[in-house]
């Protein structure tokens, strides 16, 4: 028992870290480039959960929950992608999807959907439905879900979508 207090308490403090390292991060910025889709902020959980969960009910599969920490997760993956001006999962050389979603402490195993250029949450999901690899990814057996939207005016402001989806 004293155990899982204490593995609960470590998720916690994890999560808001990523949370407080976020704010940091986004308050430090000198410059305006990073900004959020249609001005609402960049969390798209929500606009997406839903659509997830009717595919998923359809398939005779348990719904998902949104987590705070695949959310942080996933904004972080799409300001990186938006600064760079590239959809990809990894950006540097040294870049881990593993080793990234370890150290924000998002639950293993997971798994990552990217797009770029759908104006809003029902065009990215779609965009990951048609896609074998992105629609395998919603199906499978996870239970939370985070999803985010960047936009850099540097790169001609197109939106860069990121889903991650945990245990």
């Amino acid at each position: 028992m004293h155990d899982q207090i204490f593995v609960a308490r470590r998720r916690l403090l994890l999560r808001a870290g990523a949370v407080v390292s976020l704010g940091v991060i986004t308050g430090c910025t000198t410059s305006n480039l990073l900004s959020p889709h249609s001005g609402a902020g960049s969390d798209q959980t929500e606009a997406t959960l839903g659509y997830v969960n009717t595919l998923r009910k359809g398939r005779g599969l348990p719904a998902l929950s949104g987590d705070p920490v695949a959310s942080v997760a996933a904004m972080h993956q799409a300001a990186r992608m938006a600064s760079a001006g590239k959809m990809r999962h990894n950006i540097g050389w040294r870049d881990s999807f593993y080793d990234r979603m370890k150290g924000q402490g998002v639950t293993l195993p997971a798994a990552e959907n990217i797009a770029v250029g759908q104006k809003d949450a029902a065009r990215a999901y779609d965009a990951w439905f048609n896609s074998p690899k992105h629609l395998e990814n919603m199906l499978g057996n996870y239970r939370g879900l985070g999803v985010a939207v960047a936009q850099n005016s540097a790169s001609g402001n197109r939106p860069y979508w990121a889903m991650v989806l945990c245990s």
